[in-house]
């Protein structure tokens, strides 16, 4: 076996030094404790014993699990958290730690990617899914209690699963103790806080975490959402760039890209990003923002055939999102003119998303999704029942990033079904905050684009929307 080993200034991508390994293939973690004992010395890094510790563990005897292990990583570390990813990641670690039970880093990651499926909901976010978060975290904390990687799962458990963000800060900085140079801790703070509402400490964890790992795609697109959030659109674009630099032709980079173009009004500029990209429907982001790309345009007939194509065999793993791209269907139609093809769209999501409300009574992009559906069959109190579960599921006052969504769906249903003060009044709000669609790229209403999207068509002749319309978006 030959590694070839490089050490790059990551700040400016100077080179500093380079050798190769040629080595046989009979214990690879010797090889790795090799190769870092070796990068440390050429960093003149002194090693406490505790680290060379670290360095020489064998996480595990089982080479089959640690190829699972680290095909489950390469997934978790792609840009964004994608159905495609979460799954990918998950199959993968569930193998590692089937093949060693005893694999407490395959267990904690495990954690991790079902917490992280878990709040972005991306995985179906249902009590098992909760319960197979924390299992895995304690099972690697029983493992190895000072496992670094396992505190801060537990972590990551008690903020996504739990929302108890005091005790999420403790796991983080007790976590740090043994990560005193991981990007993760600061990442998780960086979350944590953003949804306090604490927006500039975020972004100083951001940078903090960046600093570490400055490479680190999912990291920079995740920093990319939040400045997309506060629409600070060009510095989101700067991030994505940073992105492409590392991965070109990512399609959720570039996804991201063109949602920010459909925020700034500029269709033409998503239109170049959005059109040599062919999504299924496991990178929904993608497949979601096309649909909306043609709706804006007002020439839906184009994306109709491709979601029909899509949805005639549905992956059952997707759960939910098959009856959300069910919608998007059916709003396809009606904006394309077929009313009775959009009513039978909606009639079909319906009855497949409320199969889903059970298992998951506080999943609020499905309770959104619904809560547009009924508005799109006109069942105005099914609506607004809807949108009062999903505030009480995710509270702004609990959750800045998310909880801001529900207030866009009232925007919508109510500017559709004849309550036009309500609608005015949620899109104020809306407009002076920072917030995440539950819509396609999860970017935030502005300006531009309620001068664009068809939903808002009731409200075109209203002073007030029209005001709210022309008004430049937050700096």
């Amino acid at each position: 076996m030959r590694i070839n080993v490089q050490l790059i200034r990551a700040a400016n991508d100077s080179h500093l030094w380079a050798e190769t390994f040629d080595r046989k293939l009979t214990d690879i973690f010797s090889v790795e404790s090799e190769v870092a004992k070796a990068i440390a010395d050429q960093l003149r890094a002194k090693l406490t014993g505790q680290e060379e510790q670290v360095i020489a563990a064998k996480p595990t005897d089982n080479t089959e699990a640690y190829d699972a292990y680290l095909r489950g990583l390469a997934y978790s570390l792609r840009t964004l958290p994608t159905p495609a990813n979460l799954l990918g990641a998950q199959k993968y670690l569930r193998e590692a730690v089937r093949l060693d039970p005893n694999f407490a880093l395959s267990w904690a990651l495990l954690s991790y990617i079902n917490a992280r499926g878990y709040i972005s909901r991306y995985l179906q976010p249902t009590v098992a899914l909760r319960e197979e978060a924390r299992q895995a975290a304690e099972t690697a904390l029983a493992l190895q209690p000072n496992l670094g990687e396992a505190i801060l799962a537990k972590g990551y458990y008690h903020y996504t699963c739990l929302k108890d963000y005091d005790t999420a800060v403790r796991y983080f900085e007790r976590a740090r103790q043994f990560l005193p140079n991981s990007s993760k801790i600061p990442e998780s703070l960086a979350y944590v806080t953003r949804r306090r509402g604490q927006w500039d400490r975020s972004e100083s964890y951001f940078n903090e975490a960046e600093r570490l790992d400055p490479h680190n795609v999912s990291l920079l697109s995740t920093h990319a959402g939040s400045y997309n959030a506060l629409r600070r659109f060009p510095e989101a674009l700067r991030k994505l760039d940073q992105v492409l630099d590392i991965t070109p032709d990512d399609v959720d980079t570039l996804t991201f890209k063109a949602g920010i173009a459909q925020a700034e009004g500029d269709l033409p500029r998503a239109s170049a990003l959005l059109a040599p990209l062919r999504p299924n429907a496991d990178d929904n982001l993608a497949l979601e923002t096309q649909v909306y790309q043609a709706i804006l345009e007002r020439r839906p007939a184009q994306i109709i055939p491709r979601l029909k194509e899509i949805l005639i065999k549905p992956n059952p793993a997707l759960g939910y999102i098959n009856g959300e791209l069910r919608f998007w269907l059916g709003w396809a139609e009606e904006v394309a003119g077929d009313h009775s093809a959009a009513q039978e769209s909606w009639r079909q999501a319906r009855s497949e998303l409320e199969s889903f409300l059970k298992e998951q009574p506080e999943n609020y992009q499905l309770l959104s999704d619904l809560a547009l559906t009924n508005m799109g069959l006109g069942d105005k109190a099914a609506a607004f029942k809807l949108i009062e579960r999903e505030m009480a599921a995710v509270p702004i006052e609990k959750d800045a990033l998310d909880g801001p969504g529900p207030i866009e769906v009232l925007a919508r249903v109510a500017a559709q079904l004849g309550e036009p003060d309500r609608a005015i009044a949620a899109l104020q709000k809306l407009l002076s905050i920072p917030s995440s669609s539950p819509l396609a790229s999860n970017l935030p209403l502005t300006p531009a684009l309620l001068r664009l999207d068809p939903m808002f068509d009731p409200l075109r002749n209203d002073p007030r929307f029209q005001k709210l319309a022309e008004s430049p978006a937050p700096k």
